[in-house]
């Protein structure tokens, strides 16, 4: 089975999806950081507190981290997290001299994820979400979900890791269907294609999928 022929499946169920940046690129950062490891509600939560208590990222990266920590506790692992924001919003600042990071957009897609990826904290993932989802860019964030469904799929293999298969999954379908394409899979990963029991019976692609009934737990 063919990404097209997934996302051809899978838009009736869940779609359509239209692009709207959710953050500018240095907020989307941010967010993207307190969401690792946590639920989208709960990262919601921390990123709104987190500006309600200091105004702005200007403010975020000179505060200290104790404070930091106290407005983000609702994310989860918040001593890693204020540490780790603090840092990658100073060094952001130091490099460009404001957090205006809209140049990402005229720079390849590949150039873009390099230079997010020189930041401390910031892997594949982190750069495709940011990249997708403040600007636009094809980029495609893989996320457990998506993981696990374009392996059971056969969209990639069985040995390859999360990080590889950004680069894999990526060109499988045109540029302009990448940030659907993520939703797709996000969408019937957390629905149907569980990770323990998977609703196979219920599944549009059951009849193609080559993991069909193979997985269920």
């Amino acid at each position: 089975m063919s990404a097209v022929e997934v996302i051809e499946a899978l838009s009736p169920e869940y779609g359509p999806f239209h692009w709207e940046p959710r953050y500018d690129p240095a907020s989307e950062l941010v967010y993207t950081i307190l969401s690792q490891h946590t639920s989208d509600i709960n990262s919601e939560r921390a990123f709104k507190n987190l500006m309600d208590t200091f105004g702005s990222l200007e403010a975020i990266a000179a505060a200290d981290v104790k404070q930091i920590e106290k407005a983000i506790q609702r994310a989860g692992l918040f001593r890693v997290k204020a540490p780790r924001i603090k840092q990658v919003l100073n060094e952001v600042l130091d490099e460009v001299g404001s957090f205006d990071l809209s140049f990402l957009a005229e720079m390849p897609l590949d150039e873009a994820k390099d230079w997010l990826k020189r930041f401390n904290g910031i892997g594949p993932k982190t750069a495709a979400i940011i990249l997708c989802f403040s600007l636009g860019l094809p980029a495609m964030p893989v996320d457990t979900h998506i993981y696990r469904v374009a392996k059971r799929l056969g969209l990639i293999g069985p040995k390859v890791t999360a990080d590889q298969a950004h680069d894999i999954l990526e060109p499988m379908v045109a540029p302009e269907d990448v940030f659907a394409f993520h939703l797709y899979l996000i969408n019937h990963g957390r629905k149907v294609c569980k990770a323990i029991r998977p609703r196979c019976d219920s599944c549009v692609l059951a009849e193609r999928c080559p993991s069909r009934g193979i997985e269920r737990g």
